[in-house]
């Protein structure tokens, strides 16, 4: 069984790494969602005016991996607390987005948005920006084959992620 789940965490292609290591992920890809233009292109998202994320798709077999496993690994390598901004990367297409496939992803998304929230503001950093909703409607178009596991391919490329440094709080049983 494979379920799909869409992040958004600044440049995409550290974040891509991130989630191709982890056990249990089936594969990932890199492209572009959220936006308001078919088939965009990497210089139409960069202009801004498509209002494209940069988006890692990651298929995972959830009796290896959960969802909320995931979740944390994505809440973790970014600042979530900075809109439309990682970095030295600005602009929308960096914004922090998870766009769900089912109810349940949607449920945890937001409850583990709560959670980190709660952890970030106890040691004084911001409130969290997240753009979280439903990946209805909302078609994931694949970047170019060049941005696709990028890192792999330039193993000392660019890497840019920011993260606020706060560990995800284990969950009391």
């Amino acid at each position: 069984m494979k379920e799909r789940a869409y992040f958004a965490t600044g440049c995409f292609w550290g974040a891509e790494r991130r989630f191709w290591n982890l056990s249990g992920v089936i594969s990932t890809s890199v492209g572009y969602m959220g936006g308001n233009t078919k088939s965009p292109t990497y210089q139409q998202v960069c202009t801004g005016k498509t209002n494209h994320a940069e988006m890692v798709e990651v298929v995972f077999d959830p009796e290896q991996i959960s969802y909320q496993r995931l979740l944390e690994e994505f809440w973790v390598m970014h600042d979530p607390t900075s809109l439309n901004k990682q970095g030295g990367d600005i602009g929308t297409q960096y914004r922090s987005a998870i766009f769900t496939t089912t109810s349940e992803q949607l449920e945890l998304a937001r409850k583990t948005r709560q959670v980190y929230n709660d952890a970030l503001k106890s040691v004084g950093l911001g409130e969290i920006v997240t753009q979280i909703q439903s990946a209805d409607g909302h078609e994931y178009f694949l970047a170019e084959e060049y941005h696709q596991r990028y890192l792999e391919k330039n193993p000392n490329g660019y890497d840019c992620h920011s993260s606020t440094g706060i560990a995800y709080p284990a969950l009391k049983a």
